[in-house]
């Protein structure tokens, strides 16, 4: 009597089998590059008066700014490509890094030199999520993204959070 595995097999070919049993056991990757950059900003609500800005964001609200040296994580996650044998090209991951990132914030006051947070309370938290979108919308759809931003040795936050 033919096992229910040969029976299916037999309905939809054996090569499509094969295919469908490849699908289901692949396995994704991630690849990872890590970069670094330094920026000054300072936290501020220019909707609140400068004694709450002080108790609420402390020192990081100066009215003269603060620096830090931020290391980058980008990390992309998807199928092994069987032609190359990589998920994606570090070199291409490097180069989509300086130009959109490193360029735009590395030595920059992020509140005063760049677009993205003159508008913007430039957290780490609001960093980590502009710095997503403007990688997000340069990789193709089929990888997975996400970015972890050290501010400091003991902080740090990853965009999107892992649920």
């Amino acid at each position: 009597m033919p096992t229910q595995k040969h029976v299916f097999s037999c309905r939809i070919g054996q090569k499509n089998f094969r295919k469908l049993i490849a699908v289901r056991n692949a396995m994704k990757v991630s690849v990872i590059r890590r970069e670094h950059f330094n920026a000054a900003h300072r936290l501020y609500n220019p909707n609140w008066e400068d004694d709450k800005n002080e108790r609420v964001f402390g020192l990081c609200s100066n009215p003269n700014y603060h620096g830090h040296n931020y290391e980058l994580f980008v990390k992309l996650t998807g199928e092994i490509d069987p032609d190359t044998g990589m998920v994606y090209d570090l070199k291409k991951l490097k180069s989509l890094i300086r130009d959109n990132i490193i360029d735009k914030f590395d030595h920059k006051n992020l509140n005063l030199d760049t677009e993205e947070f003159k508008e913007l309370n430039p957290t780490a938290e609001n960093i980590v999520r502009v710095i997503y979108g403007l990688l997000r919308e340069k990789i193709e759809d089929e990888y997975e993204v996400s970015i972890k931003l050290y501010e400091t040795e003991r902080n740090f936050v990853e965009y999107p959070a892992d649920q």
